[in-house]
């Protein structure tokens, strides 16, 4: 059953139900902070009634040893997409800067001059481009800049790991091949680099002039919401030759389009990311991004018990520092009188509130086949333990699925702790239960690994797994990742194990962003690996659900598929998750931006 403190039932109860990723406002934007400057939809920065606040340097400290992914066709996760978007990479459609969710959720003109005219079925859409477009050389960036970077989409044998939207959507078949190497593609069009189907491609993706026009293989009413992740653009070989596409070393030196540009890029421990100004941006052709800091600066490396003791004490640069992370555990009594209230002396520098995202274990359901031993495995664990170890309730509410409670009317109940795989199971687990699981298996229980991104708090995590799990019998080792690389790792078939840690919040507000990118292979995030014919009738059920047109309909479709997902324990619901964040004594402004559940980059300034 979810477990809902009083507080934290009402925070799910008034959570915001509209935006890309979907973030509830149950904990606090410090009252004490000034909004900042926000640029609504059509307002130019030039409007804003704020005092020139450019210059000086933002600092963020990560224990991370490098980005995931900063390639536009490969960034997937909330923070990398917020902080790459603000600085660098642009998109046809983006959203508001607002401490408002409601208001930060909608979707505005970013490098299109509006939000694109749909056909009467949305079918097809077309975006005009804004004039003053350049890339960091001074050149023009055109049409077919965007029209090449979606390409590279479909190129999934070498660009992997990102939002595949584009191959669901587009008018393009699927891939008719069905074994050798071809069988790697998900479409008949190959991506540019292999050029196989790119007249496909060309009759689905047209320029003409400024304006893009794409074909889509059903109506989609949101499409435009759809661009704004996978669909920026690349410079296009043919049109800018000097501006080299380098495939899947791209992501380690993109050509940008944005306020800034990558001077350095360090990885490993003691590496850094400097961004600096780009010369040739056009204020005048962005409405969105303010690009008030001077620099950028990325820290790699950064122990977080360290992050936490430099950003409380915010001396020296660490004034003009943000934290990709979240305050640790043992912390948070220091920092906030409780999960809604901060402590006088971190008033108006740090959050508190419900990020988009909903914690999980994914397991490989081709590795651990038998329905039975993951229900065990669900059964077993201590969901209890693993809260209170992430900080009780600042760590937010134990979940039942992979579609958050503010996501409206696609969530409901799955009752997976409550009855749906056999009987009641505690929030601290049952090991004997989980033993008649595998009882009933007529199997037994395979040796697990259980993958998961390093820190001090997720060691820790790392050792209720193991403890709970092997009061039923079930052996388990703990695999720790560096955190930069730990996407990059799972998502290779043969470096990922059994199961492993992840989170997911919604890209716009339908649980079509959930359950179609975690559990097909078309949605671009299935780490479960959900394909094969003992899966076949959920795929069909989940490409059924994606076309239906009746609302209504379709939401209570993504609740049963959710249930169903969860009584085959593709993955084993955590929590839903709130997060606790902390900036330096001279950043402003501070609330947590619903798109992203991220900072607001676009718009930070450092004080005097």
């Amino acid at each position: 059953m979810l477990r809902t403190d009083a507080w934290l039932r009402r925070a799910l109860a008034i959570g915001v139900t509209f935006g890309l990723v979907v973030a509830a406002c149950g904990g606090t934007n410090p009252t004490a902070t000034p909004a900042g400057p926000t640029v609504g939809p059509g307002e130019s920065p030039a409007e804003s009634t704020m005092p020139d606040l450019h210059g000086g340097t933002i600092f963020m400290l990560t224990q991370n040893e490098e980005f995931d992914d900063i390639d536009p066709q490969r960034a997937y996760t909330g923070e990398d997409l917020a902080f790459f978007g603000a600085t660098i990479m642009r998109a046809l459609t983006g959203y508001v800067y607002s401490d408002d969710p409601v208001v930060a959720n909608g979707v505005t003109a970013d490098m299109a001059t509006d939000t694109g005219t749909a056909s009467p079925d949305a079918t097809e859409w077309s975006f005009t481009l804004r004039d003053g477009l350049t890339w960091e050389d001074g050149s023009a960036l055109v049409c077919e800049d965007i029209k090449y970077g979606v390409s590279r989409t479909f190129a999934n044998d070498v660009i992997t790991n990102g939002p595949t939207y584009a191959i669901q959507y587009l008018d393009i078949p699927e891939n008719p091949v069905s074994e050798g190497d071809d069988a790697v593609y998900l479409s008949a069009y190959y991506g540019p680099y292999n050029g196989t189907g790119q007249d496909l491609f060309d009759q689905a993706v047209s320029c003409d002039g400024n304006v893009i026009t794409f074909k889509l293989n059903q109506s989609v009413a949101d499409f435009n919401y759809t661009v704004t992740l996978g669909f920026s653009p690349v410079p296009d070989p043919a049109i800018h030759p000097d501006l080299v596409d380098t495939v899947d070393q791209y992501t380690l030196r993109p050509w940008s389009n944005g306020p800034y540009k990558i001077e350095e890029y360090t990885q490993g421990n003691g590496g850094h990311l400097l961004l600096t100004r780009n010369e040739f941006w056009n204020q005048d052709s962005d409405p969105v991004r303010l690009a008030y800091p001077d620099q950028w600066e990325v820290l790699f490396g950064i122990d977080a018990k360290v992050i936490d003791q430099r950003m409380m004490a915010s001396q020296g640069d660490d004034a003009t520092a943000v934290c990709y992370c979240n305050i640790q555990p043992e912390n948070l009594n220091t920092v906030f009188a409780d999960p809604q209230t901060p402590n006088p002396d971190f008033a108006g520098r740090v959050v508190s509130d419900y990020d988009p995202y909903s914690r999980y274990y994914w397991i490989d359901v081709q590795k651990v086949p038998n329905v039975k031993h993951r229900q065990a495995m669900a059964a077993a664990l201590n969901r209890d333990a693993i809260r209170a170890n992430a900080g009780g309730d600042f760590a937010g509410a134990l979940g039942d699925g992979v579609i958050k409670p503010n996501l409206g009317q696609d969530y409901a109940e799955t009752g997976m702790w409550t009855g749906l795989l056999g009987q009641p199971i505690p929030d601290s687990g049952d090991p004997d239960f989980a033993r008649q699981l595998i009882e009933e298996s007529g199997e037994p229980m395979p040796d697990l690994i259980w993958d998961y991104p390093q820190n001090p708090t997720r060691d820790l995590e790392a050792g209720i797994v193991v403890e709970s799990l092997g009061r039923a019998g079930i052996n388990v080792t703990a695999n720790p990742i560096p955190g930069g690389s730990y996407y990059g790792t799972i998502f290779n078939d043969e470096q990922a194990h059994q199961f492993g840690w992840a989170g997911w919040g919604p890209d716009w507000p339908n649980a079509s962003t959930v359950i179609p990118p975690l559990f097909t292979d078309k949605g671009g995030w299935n780490i479960s690996r959900v394909r094969g014919e003992a899966n076949q009738d959920f795929i069909d059920q989940v490409a059924v659900a994606i076309g239906e047109l009746d609302r209504s309909a379709q939401a209570k479709m993504w609740q049963d598929l959710n249930k169903l997902a969860m009584e085959r324990v593709y993955v084993i619901p955590t929590t839903f998750g709130l997060s606790q964040v902390i900036v330096g004594t001279r950043i402003q402004p501070v609330y947590q931006w619903a798109p992203w559940g991220s900072w607001p980059y676009a718009i930070m300034y450092v004080t005097p």
